[in-house]
Order: structure tokens, then C-alpha cells, then sequence
């Protein structure tokens, strides 16, 4: 039968140790690396799970695998070159040894139910949305809440957009695009959503700030500014001492919010703190132009060496900006991120 066992593969179990904490377990047969370690309990990062999201992003550091779906439809050259992976899509070849921080995911998960309390107009296409929880939610600075209304199956996910408070919190805030056609934003900004039933889930993400002496760059698109301001807000709440830029991509100045949020980070903050907005089709007077991925090099030049990149927006936004921070010396593993989707890749 050695015939067959080489014609279909061997179903053998492949051993796979994650680094740093050192987990150990066994995957069988045809199963991905996720599911595996869902099966054992390990609260490994994922949310959609079909190869889209790129929340278990994981890096590979010793084996082989074989991709279900491409990585390259949602990891980029330079991560792929990096010798990063999707867990939800990998079966192992070999043994393995991987790297994902497990930490964040062993938060507790809750599931809630949860009324709109109040809603906010930021610029002419992004809105301030709370919401008032029935269970109390804690999360790490960067994570995201999934969203569901009036008992549907499908969810949205939203960044947290406040720094978290100690034990979790009822009153969640995020800050949403309006996505013309979307099932929930169409509803959200015509104002229909004020008597919707919601449940949120959450956190998920593997977005937040690593440890480190070295400077910080942050760069925003959009209502990608969440993210960056719930982690910053939190920084300077605990007294991190490390420079930053935070530079914010707009197409006018109409798109530039959230002011006097970062000038009390930028007050409360015990390093240097330089925030650039940038726009790339109506220029301003004292407003830097272009694209936002233009500055990073002065931005870099600013900061010194040793810089860690934040980066939170559109696909595009940060597949250039993975490129650019990589060209200028900053290697992929000092680069964290989370993609902004919308109906262009999975309608809202």
C-alpha cells in the first residue's frame, strides 16, 4: 500500500511548536493549522477563518505548507517573501515551528447584546458610533468589535476607537464609513439604524502596540484612525516614552478629524510627538500633499533608527506602505498592521 500513501499524501500527525510561549500540538490528516489549534483550545488569532481577513497571519519559521487558498490574495509580496502565512489556509507538509503572539487572544471573549447610544459626524462620510453594552467588554488598544443587527448572521467589523478602561467597559466607541449600498452604513447614516437590536462579539485583532525602546510610526487612512487613536490614547495613559509621527492620508481637508483628540495625545505625550496630515488630491496651505506612503521616508528620517510601523486603512494604502517602510530598512517584523475592507472587497 506504499503506493497509495505516496499517491494521497501522508496522514500522518505533523507536530507544531509556537513561538515565543512554546505551545505544542499535533495537526491530523487534512486540517489547517487554525483549526487544529481552535480543537485544542489555544485561543489563536483569527475571526473570518476562509483566508480574507488576515487576522492568523503566523510566521513560518521552520517546515513546509500547503496553501487551500493563495496567501498572495491577501499577504503581500514582501510578507509572503518574509515567509509569512495564513493559518486558516495552511496544511502542514512537515513539522513546523511557527511565531504569533497568543497573548491578546486569551482575552476573555465576550458575546452581548447592545442598543446604539449615540452617534457623532466626524467629516462628511465618518461618523462616531457608541454603543451601549449589556456585559461590560475589555480589549487591547487596536482591537476590533464584530457587529450584528436585528438577529442577522452577517457582522461587521469595527476598530475600538478609545483607549480601554480597566475591567472593560459597556460604553464602546468606533468610527465608521459610510460604503454607498452598504446593508448597515446605508442604514447608519440615514438614520434608520436607532431602533436596529445589535449584538457585538469581541475583541479580535492581533493589532496592538509590541513592546520596545524605539520610536513609533503610525499611518492612517481614513477611518483607519481608530485604531491609532485608541492605541496612542492608552500609550500616553501609561506613560510611554518613545517618539512618534503619526501621519493621516486624506484626499481634503474635509476628510481631516479627530484634532483635538490627537493634540491632547500629543500633550499628554512624555516623548516627541509630530503628527502630519497629508492630501493627496486638494492641497492646503501648511498641509503636506501627495500620498500619504510619499512621507514615510521623512517621517523615518525623523525618527531615527529602529523605528516600529503602525498601519491601518485600505488594502492598497498599506501594500504600498508594507513596500515603502521595507525599501527604507524596516523589516517585516517591526511591521504590524490591520486592512480597512469595504464593498469594493466584501460588501458592507
Amino acid at each position: 500500500m506504499s503506493w497509495l500513501k505516496s499517491l494521497f499524501g501522508s496522514k500522518e500527525p505533523r507536530a507544531v511548536i509556537v513561538q515565543p510561549s512554546g505551545t505544542r500540538f499535533a495537526v491530523e490528516g487534512s486540517e489547517t493549522i487554525l483549526e487544529r489549534a481552535l480543537k485544542e483550545g489555544l485561543p489563536y488569532p483569527h475571526d473570518c477563518t476562509v483566508g480574507t481577513c488576515g487576522a492568523c497571519r503566523t510566521k513560518l519559521l521552520s517546515g513546509k505548507v500547503d496553501a487551500i487558498t493563495p496567501f498572495g490574495y491577501t499577504l503581500s509580496r514582501e510578507e509572503l517573501d518574509a515567509g509569512y502565512i495564513l493559518a486558516c489556509q495552511a496544511q502542514p507538509k512537515s513539522d513546523l515551528v511557527l511565531e504569533v503572539d497568543l497573548s491578546a487572544s486569551a482575552m476573555e471573549h465576550v458575546t452581548t447584546p447592545a442598543r446604539l447610544a449615540a452617534t457623532t459626524p466626524l467629516t462628511h462620510d465618518i461618523m462616531k458610533v457608541e454603543w451601549d453594552a449589556e456585559t461590560p467588554m475589555a480589549f487591547k488598544a487596536g482591537q476590533y468589535v464584530n457587529v450584528r443587527w436585528d438577529g442577522g448572521a452577517t457582522h461587521r467589523s469595527y476598530s475600538f476607537a478609545t483607549a480601554p478602561e480597566p475591567g472593560g467597559s459597556t460604553r464602546l466607541t468606533s468610527f465608521i464609513r459610510h460604503v454607498p449600498g452598504g446593508a448597515f452604513t446605508d442604514a447608519l447614516f440615514s438614520g434608520k439604524a436607532d431602533g436596529m437590536a445589535f449584538e457585538l462579539d469581541g475583541p479580535h485583532g492581533a493589532f496592538w502596540l509590541r513592546e520596545g525602546k524605539g520610536p513609533i510610526l503610525c499611518i492612517a487612512g481614513g477611518s483607519g484612525l481608530a485604531p491609532l487613536i485608541s492605541l496612542l490614547q492608552d500609550a500616553a495613559k501609561r506613560r510611554v516614552r518613545r517618539d512618534v509621527v503619526l501621519l493621516f492620508g486624506g484626499r481634503g481637508e474635509r476628510d481631516l478629524y479627530c484634532e483635538g483628540e490627537i493634540s491632547a495625545i500629543r500633550s499628554a505625550w512624555t516623548a516627541g510627538f509630530d503628527y502630519w496630515p497629508v492630501l493627496s488630491e486638494t492641497p492646503a496651505e501648511g498641509i503636506r500633499s501627495g500620498m500619504v506612503t510619499a512621507h514615510i521616508a521623512a517621517a523615518l528620517d525623523r525618527l531615527g533608527p529602529d523605528a516600529q510601523a503602525y498601519l491601518c486603512g485600505p488594502p492598497a494604502m498599506i501594500d504600498a506602505a508594507i513596500a515603502d517602510l521595507m525599501h527604507h530598512g524596516v523589516g517585516m517584523d517591526a511591521i504590524f498592521y490591520d486592512k480597512f475592507t469595504d464593498a469594493s472587497s466584501a460588501l458592507d
